[in-house]
C-alpha cells in the first residue's frame, strides 16, 4: 500500500519503509512522518538583514536553525552539506519549548525570534508549527526562510503564527524551475497567499546562463507588481557552490542591471553578495 505525502507539490507516493524526495519525510507504520523533527544541524544568532529581510525589524537579530532535507535540488545550494541530506546527519535534538527558551534568554543580545531557515524548513512543518505556537506566545517573532514549493494547507495551518517569510523566488520560467525540480505556479500561489497574511520579502538568485536576462527579469517583477508593488525584492550574485563550482560567479554589472530592470516596477529592490 502507499500514502501520498501531502507537504509538496511532488506528493510522493511512498510505501512502507519508504523516504521521500526531499529526504525528510518517511512512509513508517503505515503513517507518514517527519524525520528532523526537533533535529538541529545549524544555528547562529544572525542579523536579520541576513535572511535577506531589510524592511522587518532592522538592526535587530534572529536566532536562526535548520535541519536536514531539501524538496528542490538546486546544483548551486549554498548549504548542501545539510539540506542535501538524510536522517543520517549528526544533528542535536532540540524541543521547541527548549528552542524557545533559548530564543527568550538572548533578547538581551538584541534577539526577537526564531528564524527557520538553512535547509528547507517546511518540509518538516511540524516542528515550524508547534515551535512558532510558543513562540507567539512568549511575545517573540517567527521567520520562514523557504523555496514556497510547498501545498497550500500546509501554508494555512501555519501562516497564523508567522510574522515574516522571505521566500525564494528562483526565476520565472517553467524550464528553469522544472531543472531545480520545482514548480512556478506552486511558489506563485504561496506568494500571493501569503503576502495577504504577513510580511514577506522575495530573493532570486541570479545564475549565468540560467535566469539573468532582461527580459526574465521584467517579467518577473511585473509579476510581483501585480500582486504588490511594496513587496521588496532581493537581486542576489551567484558563486560557485556545490554542483556548480566550476561555474563563473555573475558579473556585479549584470546585477546591478537587472536590480535596476526591477526598479522600474517594484518600490524596493536591493542587490546582495556584490
Amino acid at each position: 500500500m502507499k500514502i501520498i505525502c501531502p507537504v509538496c507539490m511532488h506528493h510522493c507516493a511512498l510505501r512502507e519503509g519508504q523516504t521521500g524526495i526531499c529526504r525528510a519525510r518517511k512512509m513508517t507504520d503505515g503513517r507518514i512522518l517527519s524525520l528532523n523533527y526537533g533535529r538541529i544541524t545549524a544555528m547562529a544568532l544572525d542579523p536579520v538583514e541576513k535572511k535577506p529581510l531589510n524592511r522587518f525589524f532592522p538592526g535587530s537579530n534572529i536566532l536562526s536553525v535548520g535541519s536536514f532535507g531539501c524538496n528542490l535540488r538546486c546544483p548551486f545550494c549554498q548549504n548542501h552539506e545539510i539540506s542535501m541530506h538524510g536522517e543520517e546527519i549528526p544533528a542535536e535534538q532540540m524541543s521547541p519549548e527548549a528552542l524557545v527558551e533559548l530564543a527568550v534568554s538572548l533578547a538581551v543580545k538584541g534577539n526577537i525570534g526564531v528564524a527557520y531557515t538553512y535547509n528547507e524548513p517546511l518540509i518538516g512543518y511540524e516542528y515550524v508549527r508547534d515551535t512558532a505556537r510558543l513562540v507567539r506566545r512568549a511575545g517573540m517573532k517567527n521567520v520562514v526562510v523557504t523555496n514556497g514549493c510547498i501545498d497550500p494547507d500546509i501554508l494555512e495551518e501555519l501562516l497564523p503564527d508567522l510574522d515574516a517569510l522571505n521566500i525564494d523566488l528562483k526565476g520565472f520560467t517553467d524550464r528553469y524551475y522544472q531543472k531545480l525540480g520545482g514548480d512556478l505556479e506552486t511558489v506563485k500561489r504561496f506568494i500571493r497567499r501569503a503576502q495577504s497574511s504577513c510580511h514577506i520579502e522575495l530573493t532570486t538568485l541570479i545564475v549565468p546562463g540560467e535566469n539573468d536576462t532582461e527580459d526574465e527579469m521584467e517579467h518577473l517583477a511585473s509579476w510581483v507588481r501585480s500582486v504588490n508593488p511594496s513587496i521588496p525584492l532581493h537581486v542576489t550574485r551567484f558563486f560557485p557552490r556545490y554542483r556548480m563550482s566550476d561555474f563563473p560567479a555573475t558579473s556585479v554589472q549584470t546585477v546591478y542591471m537587472l536590480a535596476d530592470t526591477a526598479r522600474k516596477q517594484l518600490d524596493y529592490v536591493y542587490t546582495g553578495n556584490c
